[in-house]
């Protein structure tokens, strides 16, 4: 993966993270919608930049072959980016919304349960796409030659 498409990969990834996590937010917290809006753009923020660097680490480790990896590497790169993320994003959502450790805690593994299944399904939707655009892309270079 480019190191162009893997910026475009992560900004997609995080806008339909943004918008589905702030309406889940606001439906479970019952806070109004511009304080749960901050609280998600600066998770998202957080999640793009760990994103980032997870996925080329876990590329480094695993090969960039993404279209053949298993469900159980799925599923492993999902639990290694939510457990990064729980460390990460632990004391924001704490400060913000100046809850409990305890609530903060039940509201984090929401959120890491959420994002790993929408991680698992958003990669492999999108590896699926990108090597049916690819061999389409592909094959059409071959037919203009």
């Amino acid at each position: 993966m480019t190191l162009k498409e893997r910026v475009f990969h992560t900004i997609l990834f995080e806008v339909i993270a943004l918008i589905l996590l702030t309406l889940l937010a606001v439906a479970v917290t019952g806070n109004d919608v511009a304080k749960m809006s901050g609280l998600a753009v600066s998770l998202s923020l957080i999640a793009m930049a760990w994103n980032f660097i997870f996925n080329i680490l876990f590329d480094k480790l695993y090969g960039e072959d993404r279209e053949s990896r298993s469900l159980m590497m799925r599923i492993s790169h999902g639990f290694g980016f939510e457990l990064g993320m729980l460390v990460f994003s632990f004391p924001v959502i704490m400060w913000v919304l100046q809850l409990d450790l305890l609530s903060v805690f039940l509201m984090d593994i929401g959120a890491m349960i959420f994002f790993l299944l929408y991680a698992i399904g958003f990669n492999w939707v999108y590896d699926v796409v990108r090597a049916r655009y690819f061999k389409a892309s592909m094959s059409n270079t071959l037919k203009s030659l």
